[in-house]
């Protein structure tokens, strides 16, 4: 038996709740995890108030860190005992102990702790797939401008550490002058206090009129029509996330009169669909975080039993860095 966050219904905070839960052995190309650590994503809410969609009852979490007890049939890359981080499809990471596919699970390297293997593999290869992966034409080259919003949450500040070591020129945005100091202190090169100024604007100002070569924006709804705005011609708009709401129907004309922009809507788990790209991002991953080029930020540990708690901390922006349950 494990204790696992369930939720039989779609909704709030309240909708979660922790159970015994029968685990199982691991079937083939599957192995049983026990969990030391879980991470907590955004991606999280969206399954809880069901915008993204799953069977009920369910579980939910895509992101820890533990020691494998088993292995299913066909399962070459890890065996028990071995220390193990993940990203992964389904949900289920709110627990104890739990079976799922090997696909995407890693071994963890020894100089990486439980805890940070938790927060980083969603997170830092969300980062990856953007920084190294999701390009605008001619790609990105040292003295680029970029601009990424949400920058003082899990993602941005790995992005922001990142960015620099590549030589990128990271405009961030953020909501309140203590979370752009800290991202300033990690890596961007400039930070907008968006609750202050017009980002349209100072996006401009920095960068002497040309606009930034591309947009990575998680925020969705509140930011699209100005993040369009700030765009150099053939520029590219890779949207990732929805935290503020789907981003409105629009035309597709609109894009040529800005300046023939391109648009993506990209997902982490299209790049990690087969063992082979998961192993060689995450390898990059583990190679900048162990050679300290990126320093993974734990700002908020909860105990697994304040799963609500951790959730509307997160969905109030209250959160800067990343955040982790622990069984």
């Amino acid at each position: 038996m494990s204790k696992a966050v369930r939720m039989h219904a779609t909704g709030g905070p309240e909708v979660m709740v922790l159970e015994d839960v029968e685990v199982g052995d691991p079937g083939p190309g599957e192995i049983r995890i026990r969990h030391h650590a879980v991470g907590l994503n955004f991606i999280d809410v969206y399954y809880r108030t069901g915008l993204y969609q799953q069977p009920l009852p369910g579980g939910l979490g895509m992101e820890g860190a533990g020691v494998v007890e088993a292995v299913g049939e066909g399962v070459t890359h890890l065996k028990p005992g071995d220390r193990a981080a993940y990203a992964s499809h389904p949900p289920g990471a709110y627990s104890e102990c739990r079976v799922m596919p090997a696909r995407c699970v890693c071994r963890l390297p020894d100089a990486i702790d439980f805890d940070t293997g938790a927060a980083m593999m969603l997170k830092g290869l969300t980062a990856q797939y953007l920084l190294k992966r999701t390009l605008p034409q001619g790609g990105l080259q040292p003295g680029d401008y970029v601009l990424f919003h949400a920058i003082a949450g899990g993602v941005g500040l790995i992005a922001a550490q990142w960015a620099k070591a590549l030589g990128l020129q990271l405009i961030g945005t953020a909501g309140t002058d203590e979370k752009c100091a800290l991202a300033l202190s990690l890596g961007a090169t400039h930070a907008i206090n968006y609750s202050k100024e017009d980002f349209v604007q100072r996006v401009r100002e920095i960068t002497g009129g040309r606009g930034v070569k591309v947009v990575y924006d998680s925020v969705g709804k509140d930011t699209w029509d100005k993040s369009l705005e700030c765009l150099q011609p053939f520029g590219l708009m890779a949207s990732f996330g929805n935290a503020s709401g789907p981003v409105p129907p629009f035309a597709p004309g609109s894009l040529g009169a800005k300046g023939s922009l391109y648009v993506t809507r990209q997902t982490l788990f299209t790049h990690i669909a087969t063992r082979e790209s998961t192993q060689a991002m995450a390898d990059e991953l583990f190679a900048v975080v162990a050679g300290g080029q990126v320093r993974i930020r734990i700002d908020q540990r909860y105990p697994m039993a304040e799963v609500q708690q951790a959730h509307r901390g997160l969905e109030a922006r209250k959160t800067t860095g990343c955040t982790i349950l622990l069984p």
